[in-house]
C-alpha cells in the first residue's frame, strides 16, 4: 500500500480497477484549511493523462510494474517481434502499443518491454540512439546564421532537423524522448 503523501515520479499505482503512474506532484500546505496532494497522473494502460487532488493519508494498492530487456527483432505487418534476452522466447506485439518514439528503434536494437499482470502495454525504448542518415539535402554555402536546420531521413525512416553540416552517411545521436538531434557521432 502507499499512500498519496508518498507520491513520487514514476510510482505506480491501482486506483479503480486503472493502474496509473505519477507524472507529476506537488505537496501544498495552504494556510487555512488542510494539505492536499495535486498530481498529473498517467493511465498505463490507455496513455490518458489526467489531474486530480489527493488527500494524503488516501491509501492505494502499489501496482508492479515489469520491465523487461527485449531486443527488437523485426516487423510483420502489425506486429512486431520482440526476443526476450534470456529465453531467446519471440514475442509478438500489436504496433497500436508502441508509442511515438518507437520510430528510433532500428532491428537488434534492445528495448524495455513494460507489462502488467502480463499484458504488455508498452515498449521504451533507449533514451539515446546512434542513427545514420540515409537522406538529406548537403548544406548551401554561406548560409550560417545561427541554428539553421534542414530535414534529414534516418535509417529507420524517421525524419527529424538536424544542423546544416550533417550529410548522408553520417551518424547522429537523437534523442528519443524528445525526437531531437543531439550531436554528430564520431567514428
Amino acid at each position: 500500500m502507499i499512500s498519496a503523501g508518498d507520491f513520487r515520479n514514476g510510482i505506480t499505482f491501482e486506483m479503480n480497477g486503472n493502474v496509473l503512474q505519477v507524472v507529476e506532484f506537488q505537496h501544498v500546505k495552504p494556510g487555512k484549511g488542510a494539505a492536499f496532494v495535486r498530481a498529473k497522473i498517467r493511465n498505463v494502460i490507455t496513455g490518458s493523462v489526467l489531474e486530480r487532488t489527493f488527500n494524503p493519508n488516501e491509501k492505494f494498492e502499489t501496482a508492479f510494474v515489469e520491465r523487461r530487456e527485449m531486443q527488437y527483432s523485426y516487423q510483420d505487418g502489425d506486429l512486431y517481434y520482440f526476443m526476450d534476452l534470456e529465453t531467446y522466447e519471440q514475442v509478438p506485439i500489436n504496433g497500436s502499443v508502441l508509442s511515438d518514439n518507437f520510430k528510433f528503434v532500428r532491428e537488434e536494437m534492445e528495448v524495455k518491454v513494460l507489462s502488467y499482470k502480463g499484458n504488455v502495454f508498452g515498449v521504451e525504448p533507449p533514451n539515446f540512439v546512434e542513427l545514420r542518415i540515409t537522406r538529406t539535402d548537403p548544406g548551401e554555402k554561406g548560409d550560417t546564421a545561427t541554428n539553421v536546420t534542414k530535414p534529414a531521413i534516418l535509417e529507420t525512416g524517421a525524419e527529424i532537423k538536424v544542423p546544416l553540416f550533417i550529410n548522408e552517411n553520417d551518424s547522429i545521436r537523437v534523442d528519443t524522448r524528445t525526437g531531437e538531434y543531439m550531436e554528430r557521432v564520431k567514428k
